[in-house]
């Protein structure tokens, strides 16, 4: 049975899962629902708007190296306060932005928000005060996390509505400067797994050969960069793939909210399994879902049912991929080797998320929704094959020898 958890680890649980809500919710998640509304503001193109998300995730790959040293000398939790500032600067330059140059840095600077303070870092602290049981509270962390848009996405909404798209950019800055910063720089516990790990935290799960442990860590970069490259780049232009689709504005909104509900649930099977949960079998399980829900969507005749039934199937596999991304590394290397290899493989998937989204809006714009789905299935289909090799991989070695 699983323990419960300590008030400590409770604590770690709360502080991050509402500043990384406030942090996905209002940088990536907000073009979901705001981008095709600044466009004609700005008087800018659709796609110029959503490659502001190409400029955060390149921002962030490039900035990758530099803030994992920076988590290893300062600790998580001052990254993550830096992270929160940064990104309130960020979002007061598109409040005032009127043009593209400004526009364009607003980016820059949330991007450096992202590298400081999104997932890796967030994980990073996690690992910092539990080590080796980082894993249980990593998959409960994530099942708060995947709200961001379920949550964000009716709430800029409705600020949009009622007062403007840059008083709703002012909202989310004051959400980070007198939300996030705080609860980063005093409610964070302080870190204790450095004192606790042992030699246990230097004992990875399997043992490989040097050479398979590369290969083993290029097929994860592969599998997660496509995986990523899906989720990222579908998930601004999820809604207008829903209109394409036949649904109604709410009906599309009411299913893009969702998701992130169905993805909570899939994030909770992790949690449930505990120890016993394989990230491996997760990402076979959540890539299969995302390929199947993509043929679904492209064979069928559009319809009310089916659409729900898409969102069922694609919440569920993209939460459960989320998942797998998040553990992989857990699961295959030591929890004192976790900051560095998490921070190496985020580096190709930021790149990957840099250009999906104006992939995807462009595809979307330009051929419609039917071409858009058969792309996400043929790279879900690429992925489901790496992720199998990782398996074959995985199988043929030993288990890692845990110390008395």
């Amino acid at each position: 049975m699983q323990k419960s958890l300590s008030l400590r680890t409770a604590q770690t649980v709360g502080v991050l899962a509402v500043t990384q809500l406030i942090g996905w919710g209002t940088t990536f998640d907000m073009l979901g629902v705001m981008g095709r509304v600044i466009a004609p503001s700005l008087g800018l193109p659709n796609e110029v708007i959503f490659a502001g998300l190409t400029v955060m995730m390149v921002i962030s790959a490039l900035a990758g190296p530099a803030t994992g040293r920076w988590l290893g000398r300062y600790g998580a939790a001052k990254v993550l306060a830096a992270s929160s500032l940064t990104f309130a600067i960020g979002l007061l330059l598109l409040a005032a932005a009127t043009s593209i140059a400004v526009y364009g840095l607003a980016w820059v600077v949330i991007g450096l928000g992202g590298a400081l303070g999104l997932s890796a870092p967030c994980y990073t602290a996690v690992v910092e005060r539990e080590g080796a049981n980082g894993k249980r509270v990593i998959a409960i962390l994530m099942l708060f996390t995947g709200l961001s848009a379920t949550i964000f996405w009716p709430i800029l909404t409705l600020l949009n509505e009622s007062f403007g798209w840059r008083v709703t950019f002012v909202v989310s800055a004051c959400l980070q400067f007198f939300v996030c910063l705080p609860l980063h720089l005093f409610a964070l516990p302080k870190p204790v797994a450095s004192h606790t790990q042992g030699a246990a935290a230097e004992t990875p799960p399997v043992e490989l050969t040097p050479a398979d442990r590369r290969k083993a860590f290029l097929l994860i970069a592969i599998s997660t960069t496509l995986g990523t490259f899906i989720t990222f780049g579908v998930s601004p232009s999820l809604l207008e793939i829903f209109r394409q689709s036949g649904a109604s504005s709410a009906l599309a909104l009411q299913l893009g909210s969702a998701r992130g509900v169905i993805g909570i649930s899939a994030r909770a099977l992790d949690m449930l399994l505990g120890k016993r949960g394989n990230p491996i079998l997760t990402s076979v399980m959540g890539v299969s879902l995302m390929l199947f829900s993509f043929l679904m969507l492209f064979i069928v005749p559009p319809s009310t049912p089916l659409l729900v039934t898409f969102v069922l199937l694609y919440g569920f596999g993209s939460g459960v991929l989320a998942v797998a991304r998040a553990l992989l590394p857990l699961a295959l290397f030591s929890a004192k080797e976790y900051g560095l290899q998490a921070a190496r493989l985020s580096m190709p998937q930021n790149l990957a998320n840099a250009v999906a989204p104006v992939i995807f809006t462009a595809i979307l714009d330009r051929a419609g929704a039917g071409p858009t789905i058969i792309t996400c299935a043929v790279l879900a289909a690429i992925a489901l094959v790496f992720v199998l090799m990782l398996m074959a991989l995985v199988r043929s070695a030993r288990p890692g020898v845990q110390p008395a």
